[in-house]
């Protein structure tokens, strides 16, 4: 699945489930809880039980629209993962964590990961002071992280810091500098994402 561009909705009615949590796709799963398309409800009512592969692909597909990144990509995080000491599943999630895009977005600097790949690649993101437009940048521990003085009195930034009620654990965000500072590698317990990244780890060892 390559990075997605289109209506996001869509997907997640398509996985039966909210992947982004804002308020407008849980009304919009409320009304319409069954997958898109001419046949979406008779497909609802005759869903069955998935298989194991059908399950661990179901996984692998959100994991990368969560993150939006492309397959080509998603495997490159696993593969990392995997050479590293500990739980496979949980270092590939720590690395797609520590992506710049991503730090932007949850310090609360944009309201999507899409609009946050935007910022970082129309070059209004700083790390460390250095201007840096590289979305998968692997932010380290002590690096911060911060939007540059032209986008921080723009009205999308401001509404999205006003409405972000969430700042992760491993980061320190300082809203009047409109900066976020990585403390430490993220910890599977502070990723707020519904995937369930051991089918993604068993897809990908079935493909080995």
């Amino acid at each position: 699945m390559a990075s997605y561009h289109g209506p996001k909705a869509r997907v997640q009615r398509r996985f039966g489930e909210v992947l982004i949590p804002r308020p407008k796709y849980s009304k919009i799963l409320e009304k319409r809880a069954y997958p898109p398309g001419q046949h979406g409800k008779e497909k609802s009512l005759r869903s069955g039980r998935k298989s194991d592969y059908g399950m661990q692909l179901s996984e692998k597909q959100k994991l990368a629209f969560i993150y939006n990144v492309r397959e080509r990509q998603l495997r490159r995080y696993f593969l990392k993962a995997k050479g590293q000491p500990g739980n496979t599943g949980a270092n590939m999630l720590a690395l797609l964590e520590r992506r710049l895009d991503n730090i932007v977005y949850r310090a609360g600097f944009a309201a999507t990961i899409w609009a946050a790949r935007q910022l970082v690649a129309h070059g209004h993101i700083l790390v460390d002071g250095a201007r840096l437009n590289i979305p998968s940048y692997q932010v380290r521990p002590g690096e911060t992280v911060q939007v540059s003085d032209k986008m921080r009195k723009n009205v999308h930034v401001i509404e999205s810091m006003e409405t972000n009620v969430y700042a992760p654990a491993y980061m320190s965000v300082d809203n009047n500098s409109v900066a976020a500072t990585l403390m430490r590698q993220p910890e599977r317990g502070e990723i707020p994402i519904p995937v369930q990244e051991q089918l993604v780890v068993e897809f990908y060892n079935r493909l080995a």
